[in-house]
């Protein structure tokens, strides 16, 4: 297809190809130089955008491939705003710069926490260390009082388990009272009313009471008390396991737990420690800076071509079509 790069760099900055392919060489060398300059700011923001995502919001690919192409599009509406603009203000050239400020140390920081990892892990350690310094007393202290609560609920439990076995060698056996009541059937001799001789049944009821020797029934309340007592004190045992590796599995947390904010906490650390690593974060913010205003620094540089006149042009038409209807509906 002809003049397909024109035609893609038509899509990227915004122009008419349908007026573009009537104009002279020098507007078609705009064009090209624009979507030269959008280009690298696009693929420079999708790198950083697809990185992102990987890194801090834990994205696989498609998500990934999501948030760069999404980076791209930001940049190529921020980009539009410049190259559209015929005779851009001075408002819109301050807001683009500092626009560009803003994005240059966006990528800085987030390119150089890639560039800088194994310098972020070292000084993670101590990092790391200091949070868990600030934690671990009031860690220890919660754990210790639930140890303290635990060893005061076993001492109680152990009491009353002392108590019951008091109780049981003093009196192994109880005597309990039993009652049994038999039901006999007995033939008795009336006379009815008309003086006959007759024999009815009679039920009587004999109850008799005898005592009996059984075990003390505290002797059945050791074994579940018992056991009660064994799972506290393996509670303990946990708890006291607990409170020994308390700072290693802190550590560990706050290690797995590290995220965006940390890690520039931790590279601000750095920065301010090293000069070194100072000078190369600013070469990398002065990189991304001239990068982004490489549109604007172009359009500035470019006088008006006549792609732009054409379309100037175009919009003085439009505008004396307009008024010579509006003033034919006046008259």
């Amino acid at each position: 297809m002809k003049h397909l790069w024109v035609r893609f760099g038509c899509f990227m900055t915004g122009y008419n190809y349908s007026i573009l392919r009537n104009c002279s060489e020098a507007a078609f060398k705009s064009v090209k130089k624009y979507t030269a300059a959008m280009l690298i700011v696009c693929i420079l923001w999708f790198f950083i955008g697809f990185t992102f995502a990987h890194r801090y919001l834990s994205l696989g690919l498609p998500g990934c491939m999501l948030a760069g192409m999404l980076s791209i599009v930001i940049i190529v509406q921020v980009e539009k705003q410049i190259v559209l603009s015929i005779n851009p203000g001075r408002l819109l050239l301050i807001f683009r710069g500092c626009l560009a400020f803003m994005m240059s140390i966006l990528g800085a920081v987030i390119i150089d926490q890639i560039l800088f990892e194994k310098d972020i892990e070292i000084e993670k350690i101590s990092y790391v260390s200091e949070k868990v310094d600030r934690l671990l007393p009031s860690k220890t202290e919660e754990l210790r009082k639930q140890i303290a609560a635990l060893d005061t609920t076993i001492s109680k439990k152990e009491q009353e388990r002392d108590n019951y076995v008091e109780d049981i060698s003093k009196h192994p056996t109880t005597t309990a009272i039993t009652t049994t009541t038999a039901t006999k059937r007995m033939p008795v001799q009336t006379v009815t009313s008309s003086g006959k001789d007759t024999t009815i049944w009679k039920t009587t009821s004999d109850r008799t009471v005898g005592t009996v020797l059984v075990s003390n029934p505290k002797i059945a309340l050791l074994m579940p008390l018992d056991s009660t007592i064994g799972v506290m004190r393996q509670q303990r045992t946990l708890k006291e396991n607990d409170l020994l590796h308390i700072k290693p599995a802190l550590e560990k947390e706050m290690k797995a737990s590290t995220g965006f904010l940390d890690e520039l906490t931790i590279m601000t650390r750095m920065l301010s420690a090293s000069y070194v690593a100072l000078a190369f974060w600013l070469l990398w913010v002065l990189f991304f800076l001239f990068i982004e205003m490489l549109v604007l620094f172009s359009k500035m540089g470019d006088r008006s071509n006549d792609y732009e006149k054409v379309v100037l042009h175009h919009m003085n038409l439009q505008m004396r079509r307009l008024d010579a209807l509006g003033k034919g509906f006046e008259g």
